[in-house]
């Protein structure tokens, strides 16, 4: 597996920033900057160029916990 690279980067709102790009995991783990040893990111957004580089770690990214209204449709779905 690989660090993918999106280009342009995409953000939360829809807009698209021709001079970033996000780097991530496709394995699901954490990236690492080498140069400051920080092994915590889930993406990294940069701008171009980019000044830094990433390695893929061993640990997974924690699933996103379900929201409460998806905790109770479950419990509901279970009931039934």
């Amino acid at each position: 597996m690989a660090i993918q690279i999106e280009y342009p980067y995409i953000d939360e709102l829809g807009q698209k920033h021709y001079d970033q790009e996000r780097r991530y995991s496709d394995k699901g783990v954490y990236l690492r900057q080498i140069e400051s040893g920080y092994d915590g990111y889930e993406s990294a957004v940069d701008y171009i160029p980019c000044r830094y580089t990433y390695e893929e770690t061993d640990e997974p990214i924690d699933p996103v916990d379900p929201t409460e209204a998806e905790y109770v449709q479950a419990m509901i779905d279970e009931a039934l």
